[in-house]
């Protein structure tokens, strides 16, 4: 828009002054303005970068804005869904969403700081869900997740969550199996849960809800009204103070 105005300016010295309107230019008024145009921004590249800048703070406004809106037409589905395991502080004053895929690296870089904030903060509430996208192992380990928590509770939830993120190897019924005795489930019930409608059903769940909040990729994060999505340079912890300093007023 600078870049505009000032060309325009410079075409104005020579021509009239009603007769800056795009419309009502004749075919060398609209060579010599497009001219200048090009002149000037050939010797101030800067303002191009400039308004490229300005309108890249345009559009994250706007998505977060629309982000927000998601948020708060989906804060049922998204904080309380009777489903979603919940951990951290459970009456914490802050919660914390995250969508997982336990075959995504970017969920594995960031679990331990993530575990780090909920452990040092104290007062997050940490809800997680299942949201498998990329491969067949993904839809495995969701599956057995889920069945762990139904079957064995939060608790060994909890330890085959740690065990999948922190697991380079393959995920099948086999190495599954033998997670499901390490936490001390039964192995045999929990493989037989994870083709059940009830588990099916979670899953089925968190992708609808993740269409609904135009969700494409792991890790999403949501803390109270603001949606992240993907991995923030600046960690997860800015936007918990931001959040709280907002709450505050």
């Amino acid at each position: 828009m600078k870049a505009i105005l000032t060309a325009a300016a410079l075409a104005a010295t020579a021509l009239p002054a009603l007769a800056f309107d795009p419309a009502n230019m004749s075919e060398d008024e609209k060579a010599a303005f497009g001219t200048a145009v090009r002149d000037y921004l050939m010797a101030n590249p800067d303002v191009l970068v400039e308004s490229i800048n300005v309108l890249e703070q345009r559009r994250v406004a706007d998505e977060s804005k629309n982000d927000k809106l998601l948020v708060e037409n989906n804060k049922e589905a998204i904080f309380e869904d009777g489903h979603s395991w919940i951990g951290g502080n459970p009456q914490g004053d802050v919660t914390l969403v995250e969508f997982i895929d336990y075959r995504c690296g970017y969920c594995k870089q960031i679990n331990p700081a993530v575990e780090k904030l909920i452990r040092e903060d104290g007062n997050i509430r940490w809800i997680i869900k299942e949201f498998p996208i990329l491969t067949e192992e993904s839809q495995l380990a969701a599956r057995f997740a889920v069945a762990i928590q139904q079957e064995a509770g939060a608790e060994a939830y909890k330890q085959v969550h740690d065990a999948l993120m922190e697991s380079r190897g393959p995920v099948n019924l086999e190495t599954l199996g033998k997670l499901a005795v390490k936490v001390g489930a039964d192995d045999k019930a929990v493989l037989n849960r994870m083709n059940t409608e009830e588990v099916a059903a979670v899953i089925r769940k968190n992708h609808q809800l993740a269409e609904q909040m135009r969700i494409m990729g792991t890790p999403t994060f949501i803390i109270e009204g603001e949606m992240l999505r993907g991995v923030p340079q600046d960690g997860l912890k800015p936007f918990v103070d931001r959040v709280r300093a907002a709450a505050k007023g």
